[in-house]
């Protein structure tokens, strides 16, 4: 029986290479976060009040064509970043910020609401929980140019984001992984611990 399984986290948390792992592991069929083709993002990251907006509608729009499209696999798919991080997250910190105005935030959530109510929500959603200093050294060595000067502010911004939402999550079961602690790409006991707790839900 094909399951939906989404991998939250901040950026740098690892969803990316956990994407990788379960497809090569299981084989999952991966979907990624359309990140390289958001034409706003370099712009949002050099001014970000005059691109948030712009910047996370992209996002959402695409986020919800893949969400939406899951319907059609046959197979077990694994979902790399969820259109709920976007608004809850993302878009929650540009408007707390004063980055985005209030009347765009509003629209945007309106949106964001909509289009919730019409989407399956995964089986099982892993979190991926990083402190900022282990963010900090992942977004260094992956490189991406338009990350590099992201105020560590941000990141701690995000970071608390994200533990406000994942406590009122409520649309499935959740599997909580301390990332920034625990390696199951190299450590064997970590790696057998999380396959234990991501089968059961298998």
């Amino acid at each position: 029986m094909k399951k939906f399984l989404a991998i939250a986290g901040n950026m740098g948390a690892g969803k990316t290479s956990l994407t990788q792992f379960l497809c090569a592991r299981y084989g999952f069929e991966p979907i990624y976060e359309p990140y390289t083709t958001n034409p706003y993002l370099d712009d949002f990251y050099t001014d970000m009040n005059r691109w948030a907006f712009h910047s996370q509608l992209y996002f959402l729009t695409h986020k919800f064509r893949l969400h939406h499209g899951l319907n059609t696999s046959t197979s077990t798919v694994v979902v790399d970043r969820t259109i709920y991080e976007d608004a809850e997250i993302f878009a929650t910190n540009l408007y707390r910020s004063k980055c985005m105005e209030k009347r765009d935030y509003q629209t945007y959530m309106e949106l964001y609401n909509s289009m919730q109510a019409a989407l399956q929500p995964p089986d099982l959603l892993i979190y991926l929980r990083c402190d900022v200093k282990g963010i900090r050294r992942r977004i260094k060595q992956r490189g991406r140019p338009s990350e590099q000067a992201i105020p560590l502010a941000y990141l701690r911004r995000l970071n608390g984001l994200y533990e406000e939402w994942i406590g009122g999550y409520k649309l499935s079961p959740v599997l909580v992984w301390e990332s920034g602690q625990l390696d199951y790409l190299t450590q064997i006991p970590d790696r057998i611990e999380f396959q234990r707790a991501v089968e059961r839900f298998l």
